[in-house]
């Protein structure tokens, strides 16, 4: 298998469905990936829209998967939650949550699943400290938070980052790379490059 040599990171808000997805896909093609939410906390579907499971980031999937097991195992199953969860317990430990991943290193290449969420990464990198002035690119690929575009999502992150770790220098080809995903594709994408 060809060694990949870009670090990327999928970020969407707070239920780990779409950044778990794409990472997991990644994952099985070797690709050095990571993967976090934006949110206070974890948030999965409940029994209504008024009552989500709401778990602290650093929660391990399993504790989440037997949860809501006892709590309705056929309502879990049923709305795809328990496959989701069974899916993220495969990839990793635990939901990490952006804002405190500084201690996970860089990446050179973020990508996130809806438009707040770039917003809220590009603000973040922003903020920080740029003592290394090394760049990272940040693109939205603007996926719906369900189980079948999540999938969706996670294949068109793939073609992406594949595109970008056979480039010899993204910094030299993005708009390029951007524009032909985009009408191969017909998903517009949001990017920018910020710094570490």
């Amino acid at each position: 298998m060809k060694e990949m040599k870009l670090r990327y990171a999928m970020v969407c808000s707070s239920n780990q469905n779409r950044s778990m997805e794409a990472h997991a896909v990644l994952k099985r093609e070797g690709f050095d990936v990571a993967s976090y939410g934006t949110g206070q906390h974890v948030k999965l579907p409940g029994p209504s829209v008024r009552e989500p499971n709401v778990y602290d980031f650093g929660t391990p999937y399993k504790h989440m998967l037997d949860d809501l097991r006892r709590k309705d195992p056929e309502l879990y199953r049923r709305n795809g939650i328990l496959p989701m969860l069974k899916r993220n317990v495969g990839v990793k430990t635990a939901p990490q949550r952006w804002q405190e991943n500084a201690a996970d290193g860089t990446f050179d290449v973020v990508l996130t699943f809806e438009g707040k969420v770039f917003d809220m990464v590009v603000q973040d990198l922003h903020n920080r400290d740029h003592v290394l002035m090394k760049p990272v690119l940040v693109i939205n690929l603007e996926v719906k938070d369900n189980h079948e575009e999540a999938a969706v999502g996670g294949r068109l992150a793939l073609l992406l980052c594949q595109e970008l770790d056979a480039t010899e220098n993204w910094e030299d080809f993005i708009d390029d790379i951007i524009i032909n995903f985009e009408r191969q594709h017909n998903r517009k994408l949001l990017y920018t490059i910020s710094y570490y």
